[in-house]
């Protein structure tokens, strides 16, 4: 193998993200383990890692990554940040043609870059391979906890954020006194595995979809929904996984009969354009639909949930929907609206334990496929654009890319 240069950029997307794609002792090890490779850092003061941790640990600091093969970042980069033919990867947020990042994947097409995106590294079987959707799914159901005692003043906890590491965090959820409300959690990921932890250890207890429907109980409980749970047939016809996955367009929300009995929604489950939306404004307005706070982990602008208008950030977590008239207010400010929790970025309240985890997969299930031979083709599923061309698996993106 010829020599690499892998370089870890300054995260430049505002609001900050200080995250990493691989902590100070994994940038070690990728040396150690391939000996062609070397690493360098970008210096930043923005990191959760600080550079001198990096420097400890035998990696190059330095403020010109241009002369890098391969550049690793986490969030978007910025276009100005952009340097031409060199090869990115990162969360790019534009397979869903997102228009916000339209001018950014513009920008690499012109430029001639190779983009591998994080969120595409997937195994044969479509399962992903790298994510921190474990940690998102934590901090939002943290997070979710954290609002439904604050619109109702029945507690106060330590910020995420505020924490050091996970085990803190699980210390401070044992404090929440939480009354006899039910909590619906949507999906089966890392995102829902992750929100399940946090439920599990303030001992609210889990029933099933039948029973969280039909019945009451002394204390707070959660469900957790599967797509199956809350999609049905148009024509009445049974449900069929894959036959859903691959072509939603067949299919309604069933979601309401739970909307009707929840005091909370946390959203951890992905959701395709073409499947039906969990919930429509005109539903929020009907006097049955008993949702109050809902913790939106996806936060999917204007996707599946109405209330979702924008996201919210670690700094300023919160807002209001006012469904009458659609649109954001200031946080608890009405009792009618839904306070909505949906920060884009949630694993960056626990940045260190969520690099940790990230940089494990990316090193020892990704960067060997990038190096040496891409036997499954995980690297070419990933890559959207290779040398400034949109490649054939994402040709539906040209369209997006060309303005129309």
């Amino acid at each position: 193998m010829n020599e690499v240069k892998i370089g870890l950029i300054k995260e430049g997307k505002i609001p900050t993200d200080r995250r990493v794609p691989m902590i100070p002792e994994q940038a070690r090890e990728i040396h150690e383990l391939h000996p062609s490779v070397t690493v360098f850092c970008e210096k930043s003061n923005i990191r959760c890692f600080k550079d001198e941790e990096y420097e400890q640990h035998g990696v190059t600091l330095t403020d010109d990554v241009s002369g890098c093969d391969v550049l690793l970042g986490v969030k978007e980069v910025p276009i100005s940040d952009l340097i031409a033919d060199k090869t990115y990867f990162f969360f790019s947020h534009t397979i869903k043609k997102q228009e916000y990042n339209r001018s950014l994947l513009q920008a690499i097409v012109q430029k001639k870059i190779t983009l591998i995106d994080y969120e595409c590294l997937t195994d044969l079987s479509g399962r992903r391979l790298i994510a921190f959707g474990r940690y998102a799914g934590i901090v939002g159901a943290y997070n979710g906890i954290l609002t439904y005692g604050k619109r109702y003043n029945l507690f106060n906890l330590k910020r995420a954020r505020d924490c050091f590491d996970l085990e803190e965090l699980k210390k401070e959820c044992i404090k929440a006194k939480l009354p006899k409300i039910k909590i619906v959690l949507t999906g089966g990921g890392r995102v829902t595995k992750g929100a399940m932890e946090v439920l599990n250890g303030m001992d609210i207890r889990r029933v099933s979809p039948a029973a969280f429907l039909e019945e009451r109980f002394d204390g707070p409980v959660y469900t957790q929904l599967n797509a199956r749970d809350y999609n049905t047939h148009k024509e009445g016809k049974p449900f069929k996984r894959g036959e859903f996955y691959k072509d939603p367009v067949d299919y309604e929300s069933g979601f309401l009969p739970f909307a009707r009995v929840a005091d909370m929604l946390i959203a951890g489950a992905y959701w395709d354009p073409r499947a039906p939306v969990l919930f429509t404004r005109e539903d929020i307005l009907k006097k049955d639909f008993e949702i109050k706070v809902i913790a939106d982990i996806t936060c999917d602008i204007e996707g599946s949930i109405p209330s979702t208008k924008k996201p919210a950030t670690i700094d300023d977590p919160i807002y209001d929907y006012n469904p009458s008239e659609d649109k954001v207010e200031p946080a608890l400010s009405d009792e009618a609206n839904i306070t909505v929790m949906a920060v884009d970025n949630l694993p960056g309240e626990l940045p260190r334990d969520a690099s940790r985890d990230f940089g494990f997969e990316l090193v020892n299930h990704v960067l060997p496929n990038l190096l040496y031979e891409d036997k499954d083709e995980i690297i070419k599923r990933a890559t959207i654009v290779e040398k400034g061309k949109i490649t054939e698996r994402y040709n539906y993106l040209q369209d997006f890319v060309n303005g129309k």
